[in-house]
């Protein structure tokens, strides 16, 4: 018996309904690779650029007082009744919550995966130059802190364009906090740390399998944000008191493992060496010869990881407790240096010594896990997925902070709970997408936001090089008469 006019009608139309939502979900995946491509690779020149300009422009200065930065950040030199809300410490480990997270794991893997082992040396540029544009971003951060709607001092790129720039750009400012409430989502992390979780836990016990599968990524991504909300309700203070306990501890475990590693593979460390800086200028490994591809991948993944000229760690360091701008500027240049120069670097290197990096099999975190089990079978995921946890929950913490406080600067203070219910929303939402989607979504929302924090900071530039000159003298003249 033939079905009913009807029925079959309906049927054709939720077909066809069925069959144009994939086609527009294809269509802006598309979109997004395509514009993702467009913009990193004309950013490309404004990351690199800028930070080769700041160090120019800076004559290196700041380089040679790392060590005293080091001792500000250890807290040799306490500044009294200073303004501002969280210590040095505090505010770099707050910074560091939202750099050290999953782009030194999955960040890493993806781009060795899609620019070849040359994409590490670009990072390492990257890195280098991402110093002295943190010095400028941050000590601008600290040196034009604005006020909120309750009179609280807040600083930041939006801050720092209004007060140091005028009214006149604030529509600047604007355009910077409304890129960094979607460009600081924490897609990426609970994303990548539900994919752990199921390929570790859930797969081999059967749990949430099939059509369930999003069902259990969704409960997951649920209890992420109960957990990240029971600790961001209480503000930057309650975040840099979580994060200058969790920060170190997880650096110290995920570094600890990696060099293990490194250590029982010593005869291919420098091999693999080797393979980063030939393949930086050939491209061959991965990108067919393209180098373009490889610096691109390199220089996204970096600016990723530590986030140098995206503006996000002018607003953790804008909270710091110091009447000296300079010397928050000083302790940002730490930044890049850990979450670089060391935590990524030990990933790539843990890729390229185990073989996994060419595999095929796997991309972002799973093939970290994948290099984890091949150097350290049986307990080698468990320690990663240690590490992880930590990663991505401090990333959570961090990020929860530069969206809030750039909800709050486009909507009022009374924003503030309901820009952190979206926040922890999007936790869970970004457990059950696709990856690909998610990465492009985030590296153009996150690229868009280093327009406005690189443009006002190369035009505020001669004011930080004034309080450098004025800061840098007295500091010799205290140390000569020492």
């Amino acid at each position: 018996m033939s079905p009913e006019p009807s029925t079959s009608k309906k049927n054709d139309f939720l077909r066809d309904l069925i069959l144009k939502r994939r086609r527009v979900v294809g269509l802006m995946g598309e979109f997004l690779s395509d514009f993702s491509g467009w913009l990193w690779g004309n950013l490309l020149y404004l990351l690199l650029g800028g930070g080769a300009l700041f160090a120019l422009f800076s004559k290196f200065t700041p380089f040679r007082y790392l060590g005293h930065g080091l001792r500000l950040l250890w807290g040799k030199e306490k500044e009294e009744d200073a303004p501002g809300e969280v210590s040095h410490f505090h505010a770099l480990c707050s910074a560091l919550s939202g750099t050290v997270g999953m782009g030194n794991v999955a960040g890493v893997a993806v781009a060795i995966t899609q620019g070849g082992p040359g994409a590490l040396f670009w990072m390492w540029v990257c890195a280098l130059l991402g110093m002295a544009t943190k010095f400028y971003t941050c000590s601008l951060a600290v040196m034009y802190r604005g006020k909120d709607a309750d009179g609280v001092e807040q600083g930041g790129p939006m801050y720092f364009i209004r007060e140091g720039l005028g009214e006149k750009w604030k529509p600047l400012a604007v355009f910077f906090a409304a890129c960094g409430l979607f460009g600081c989502l924490p897609l990426l992390q609970s994303n990548q740390l539900t994919q752990i979780v199921r390929s570790m836990f859930f797969e081999p016990q059967g749990w949430f399998v099939g059509d369930a599968e999003n069902t259990g990524n969704g409960l997951f991504g649920l209890l992420l944000a109960v957990l990240v909300g029971l600790v961001v309700v209480g503000g930057i203070k309650r975040i840099g008191a979580f994060a200058s306990k969790l920060v170190p501890g997880m650096v110290l475990l995920y570094g600890g493992t990696a060099l293990v590693i490194l250590l029982l593979h010593s005869d291919a460390v420098w091999p693999a060496f080797s393979l980063v800086f030939s393949d930086a200028f050939t491209g061959e490994a991965v990108a067919g010869g393209v180098l373009g591809t490889v610096i691109v991948t390199g220089v996204r993944r970096a600016a990723f990881s530590n986030e140098a000229g995206m503006g996000t760690e002018a607003m953790a360091h804008g909270a710091a407790k110091t009447k000296e701008p300079i010397r928050e500027g000083l302790v940002a240049m730490w930044g890049p240096v850990i979450d670089t120069l060391f935590m990524c670097t030990l990933t790539g290197l843990v890729l390229l010594v185990t073989g996994v990096w060419n595999s095929g099999e796997g991309d972002g975190v799973l093939l970290t896990t994948q290099a984890f089990e091949t150097a350290l079978p049986g307990v080698g995921p468990y320690l990663l997925l240690a590490g992880v946890l930590c990663l991505s929950f401090s990333s959570m913490l961090g990020f929860s902070y530069y969206v809030v406080k750039c909800g709050c600067f486009l909507f009022g203070q009374g924003a503030r709970l309901p820009v952190l219910g979206f926040y922890l929303l999007m936790i869970v939402v970004s457990a059950v997408v696709k990856m690909s989607d998610v990465i492009n979504f985030l590296d153009i929302a996150f690229g868009l936001m280093a327009i406005p924090t690189i443009l006002s900071t190369i035009l505020l530039a001669p004011r930080v090089n004034w309080a450098a000159r004025q800061y840098f003298r007295k500091l010799r003249d205290r140390q000569a008469g020492a």
